[in-house]
């Protein structure tokens, strides 16, 4: 059973130089990183950060992020400043006085510091003008995507706001995609594996009064997913609770709304001693997830953080690409199913005991 695959990292190009239209960077670069969403699209951008840093250990990196992941973003030590984005909030308040006062203070955020190149890794029309609303020093790079990705959302217009747009592979897998702009920036193949998280985020929240009387031994299920043709059927979860409880796991629940609630008050109806979980934040997240025996969910963000964090992690694919987002960077992860291949429960079972194998 192949549960994991190591994309061909290494042979895709890299543009050269360690200058960038023109001019050379200073020693100490200032650069703005642009990615305003989705959670798991936050979490594969991390690498980047990284890699900039092992061509200029001292360059200064302030980040573009929607305000709920602010806190996220800030667990890497790396990141001078993280510069909150609430365009959903202020569509929905237009007129009001405060939102207003907000987008000066993002401009005025925007127009602090000179930047020596800005990254826009998101590929849209909004996120391209923040990037060259951005102050530069004369001549710096805002460097973005020139074409889509299979499958990804990209509005072609946002070239008109970049002075150098790189081509990718349309099979592009999330992380190396911000990374290949990086490195059109750092004229440096990215190192391999790509590193996400600081080292604070393995012990974040583990303590919180939230996760107080959890069992000692437990399996976290992800099962939500804003996509329905991105879930795993019911009987699934129920046959692979139980063969979990089996062993000993207590299987643990989440949920995100009341849709989803619903959804795990059925499948703990099927698998004895489940427990459907209070409502939890992102941050709490991270401390459910590295006490956690196992993670067993879909293609969502928890479950790219419990992955990124290579915790004993099994991603289901049912309806999306798995090349697209699979943790590829860890033993310790493993990817089951595919656009259109629904991955039994034996497949899942089997990957659970593999991963739990791999930091045992």
């Amino acid at each position: 059973m192949r549960v994991n695959s190591r994309p061909d990292m290494g042979h895709l190009p890299v543009p050269a130089a360690d200058a960038v239209g023109g001019f050379p960077l200073p020693a100490r670069p200032r650069i703005l990183i642009v990615k305003v969403s989705s959670l798991g699209d936050v979490v594969h951008n991390m690498p980047l950060v990284h890699d900039l840093r092992a061509r200029w250990p001292d360059c200064e990196i302030d980040w573009v992020v929607e305000e709920g992941y602010v806190d996220l973003v800030r667990l890497l030590p790396e990141v001078r400043r993280v510069i909150p984005f609430a365009l959903r909030r202020w569509r929905k308040r237009f007129y009001q006085g405060g939102t207003w006062r907000e987008v000066a203070a993002l401009r005025a955020a925007l127009r602090e510091s000179a930047y020596d190149a800005v990254i826009e890794s998101q590929g849209l029309l909004k996120t391209a003008v923040v990037a060259r609303a951005a102050r530069r020093r004369p001549g710096a790079p805002v460097i973005g995507l020139a074409n889509a990705t299979q499958g990804s959302g990209y509005e072609p217009a946002a070239r008109l706001f970049y002075t150098l747009d790189v081509r990718v592979p349309r099979q592009t897998h999330s992380v190396r995609r911000s990374r290949l702009l990086g490195a059109a920036l750092t004229g440096m193949a990215p190192p391999e594996p790509p590193r996400f998280f600081g080292p604070q985020a393995r012990s974040l929240h583990v303590d919180d009064p939230h996760w107080a009387g959890l069992p000692a031994r437990y399996a976290v299920c992800f099962h939500a997913t804003a996509g329905a043709r991105k879930r795993w059927p019911l009987a699934s979860w129920h046959a692979l609770g139980q063969r979990l409880r089996a062993e000993g796991l207590a299987v643990l629940l989440p949920w995100g709304n009341e849709a989803e609630r619903r959804v795990a008050e059925e499948i703990a109806a099927g698998v004895p001693q489940a427990q459907v979980l209070p409502r939890f934040s992102v941050m709490q997240g991270f401390g459910l997830i590295n006490r956690a025996e196992v993670v067993v969910g879909v293609d969502t963000g928890l479950v790219h953080i419990a992955a990124a964090l290579c915790r004993p992690t099994v991603e289901i694919y049912t309806a999306t690409w798995r090349w697209k987002t699979e943790g590829y960077w860890s033993d310790a992860v493993a990817n089951v199913g595919d656009d259109g291949v629904v991955p039994t429960v034996d497949e899942v079972y089997e990957a659970a005991r593999h991963v739990r194998g791999m930091t045992a």
